[in-house]
Parts: C-alpha cells; sequence; structure tokens
C-alpha cells in the first residue's frame, strides 16, 4: 500500500503510536478519546455499515492491483464435493460419486494456470471462495502449476481456514457476502460453476443475471456436469414459461471435463455485453 511517510501530514500509523503511548489517566482510557479509525466497538457500529462496505470493496481492490492481478478465472463450486481419495467419508452416495468433480476443477485450474504464467501470470489467475471441497481443487491446481491463486473466504458461523493452496499474499476474507461477490466478477474473463447447493446456485444467477441484463460482458460460462445441472434445474421448463427468453439459454454452456471447458474458453468468441434483452 501507499507509503505516506512523505506527505505533509502526519500518517495514521505515526499517530496511532502517539496515543498509545498517551499517559494513563481517566481522559485517555474513555472510549470517547480513542481514534476512531482504531477504535473496534465504533468501527462495528450499525452506523458504520457504510464505511465497512467501502472497506471491504477497496482492501482487496487495491491489494490485487498491486500483485497485477489484471484478469480472473472463477470457480464456483459446492464446499461439501470430496476429493476422490476421502470421497468414503462423503455423507451421501451422490457426494461420493460427485467426487470426480473435483479432480477435473484440479485439473482444469492447472492448465489454466500454465495458460497464464505463459503471460506472466498477471492475466487469468484462477479465484476460488477460498474454503474446501471444489475450492479447495481449484486453489490446488494452481499450486500444483507453481502459479498464484486467490480464495475470497466469507466469515461463517462455522469458520474454517482458507484452503493450504490458496496464494497467501492473496486470501482475503470478507463480512458481506455482497462484496464478495463484486470481487469475483470485477475481473472475471470466464466463469465455471461445478455442482453446489445454495451458494453456488446464489452465485451462478446473480453472474447470469448480471449477463443477461447486460450489466457484465458475456465471458465464457460454463456448467461442468450437465446430468446434475439437467436434473436439478428444468432449464426449458423457464423458457418454455417465459420467464426467460430461449436466447438466454445460450448464455452458458454445458462441459464434462476440463479439457472441454479449456477449449470452449479459447474459441468462445465475442464477450461484447447484450444491447436488448431478449423478450422484454
Amino acid at each position: 500500500m501507499k507509503d505516506d511517510r512523505h506527505s505533509p501530514f502526519r500518517n495514521a500509523h505515526t499517530d496511532r503510536k502517539a496515543v498509545e503511548g498517551a499517559p494513563d489517566t481517566p481522559q485517555t482510557r474513555s472510549p470517547a478519546y480513542a481514534l476512531a479509525f482504531a477504535d473496534d466497538e465504533f468501527m462495528c457500529r450499525d452506523e458504520l455499515r457504510p464505511v465497512r462496505l467501502q472497506l471491504e470493496l477497496l482492501k482487496p481492490e487495491m491489494m490485487m492491483n498491486e500483485a497485477n492481478v489484471a484478469s480472473t478465472i472463477v470457480m464456483f463450486g459446492g464446499a461439501r464435493i470430496p476429493d476422490p481419495e476421502h470421497k468414503e467419508k462423503a455423507r451421501t452416495q451422490t457426494l461420493s460419486d460427485l467426487s470426480h468433480f473435483y479432480t477435473e476443477a484440479q485439473i482444469f485450474a492447472k492448465l489454466m494456470t500454465q495458460k497464464s504464467m505463459e503471460s506472466g501470470g498477471t492475466e487469468n489467475v484462477v479465484v476460488t471462495g477460498g474454503g474446501p471441497g471444489v475450492m479447495e481443487a481449484g486453489n490446488r491446481g494452481a499450486y500444483e502449476a507453481g502459479g498464484r491463486s486467490i480464495g475470497l473466504n466469507i466469515v461463517l458461523p462455522f469458520e474454517q481456514a482458507p484452503n493450504s493452496y490458496v496464494t497467501p499474499d492473496l486470501a482475503f476474507n470478507f463480512h458481506y457476502f455482497a462484496i464478495r461477490k463484486m470481487h469475483f466478477l470485477m475481473r472475471a474473463r470466464a466463469i465455471t460453476v461445478f455442482p453446489g447447493g445454495f451458494g453456488t446456485l446464489d452465485e451462478l444467477f446473480e453472474a447470469l443475471t448480471l449477463i443477461q441484463t447486460g450489466r457484465m460482458e458475456r465471458v465464457p460460462f460454463l456448467l461442468f456436469g450437465r446430468a446434475f445441472w439437467e436434473k436439478i434445474i428444468n432449464w426449458d421448463a423457464l423458457a418454455d414459461a417465459g420467464t426467460i427468453s430461449q436466447d438466454d439459454l445460450d448464455l452458458f454452456r454445458f462441459v464434462d471435463t476440463a479439457q472441454e471447458a479449456i477449449d470452449i474458453i479459447d474459441t468462445w468468441g465475442s464477450t461484447e455485453k447484450r444491447g436488448q434483452v431478449p423478450g422484454r
């Protein structure tokens, strides 16, 4: 981050140290005396929510800029999908059977990272939610390729540490789901979605809505596992009902392997934003 030691104003670090060294008096012990930006209780007040939202947007943005992350490949997917080596511990047979998508996510991330490193490692950097399952597989593949990857963790009641394959300097933590999703998509050059649950579905449909409505470029959008996605979502029924346009079904493609995904990304064509929403 920018060093403000040569600013004509005293910098924040200096003043914070000065306050910490102040004499111990009733006045200096009062919460009122604490510097606002160094006062945790003050920063967590409901009235400070707009400031916290801004900080969560700004901190990762600044750090990714400083790390020269120019564009990303987004990998969404379920936290519960196991590594095939441990699939016997899966809570259901279906989860066990889906474990091969861990492998495909790992292979896909490795191949994409290798391509990224050929151009300096600043473009098409893999980004995941930083947790277990498909997210771990994505960061793991990038790690095995010798490249960087991003983890965008979120604070949950059952908080876990980022998986061990996330690049430490690109491991971020969020309080607000909305800001986290913004960071997923702000640099996205392709979006991949592996089988998952509510969180994955939320990410899938929010990203699709942005593309559908012309708010975001028509980047390659790939759903891994045709059988899974066609079983849980009746896509044609949405079009038949008229709640989406038939053309909206062309915004994404189904794939089953990492190599299929790479091939489609390489030949996707135009990513121009929609000018009009069909059927409206």
